[in-house]
């Protein structure tokens, strides 16, 4: 009788601790299958984070410069925007001479009279990845109060839709006017806003501002 009594209670407490040790075989095997899941959203997270970096917007700064002014306002833009920069440059480039627009023979003078002339080849109007970029900022010298003609082939060899374009230029002292707008009406295509006018030897620093105040970075 003793030792039945004695083997009850063996088997009862040998049933009790296989049943304690599948109960945390349980709690262990939940916290792993936990762990797993988190592990698994963070690995999601910065994939998404990436997505969204990849497709944020892209901006090109497009422009011709004669004397170098413009040329110098668009390496300010784009460094301080972060943008690509694309030069339209003429087949045949424009001299010093040929600029000097009170030389009724200049170049640009004869273009000016003879708007026929001013289908001014260019080196290239292609610009590699163009449908990458969301933002096009584009530069040009004013003559005549227009966007200098050099840069029409480019406006019109090219499609802008789903770009917004932002007008610049460098002048001795006119506005940009309706430049931009010409420029606009010239293109058929894409969404132009209003420019802004830089003066041919004007400080870095008001560049910079207008630069920064566009929010493209």
């Amino acid at each position: 009788m003793t030792l039945k009594r004695t083997l009850g209670i063996v088997l009862v407490f040998v049933l009790l601790f296989s049943l304690g040790a599948c109960a945390n075989n349980n709690t262990s095997d939940q916290t792993q299958t936990s762990s797993q899941s988190a592990t698994t959203a963070s690995n999601e997270n910065p994939a998404t984070a990436e997505e969204n970096t990849a497709s944020g917007k892209k901006a090109i700064v497009v422009y011709f410069s004669g004397s170098g002014n413009t040329k110098r306002v668009a390496e300010l833009v784009a460094n301080e925007t972060g943008s690509e920069l694309f030069e339209l440059v003429p087949t045949t480039p424009y001299t010093d001479d040929d600029l000097n627009w009170r030389d009724e023979n200049s170049r640009v003078q004869k273009e000016h009279n003879d708007p026929s002339l001013q289908n001014i080849e260019l080196t290239s109007t292609t610009v590699p990845d163009w449908e990458s970029y969301d933002t096009v900022l584009f530069g040009y010298p004013l003559w005549w109060r227009e966007a200098a003609w050099p840069v029409n082939s480019f406006v019109k060899g090219n499609d802008f839709s789903g770009k917004t374009i932002i007008p610049f230029c460098t002048s001795t002292s006119d506005g940009i006017g309706d430049s931009g707008s010409k420029l606009a009406q010239m293109a058929g295509t894409g969404t132009w806003q209003e420019g802004m006018r830089f003066p041919e030897n004007d400080d870095k620093s008001s560049i910079r501002e207008w630069a920064k105040s566009l929010n493209l970075i």
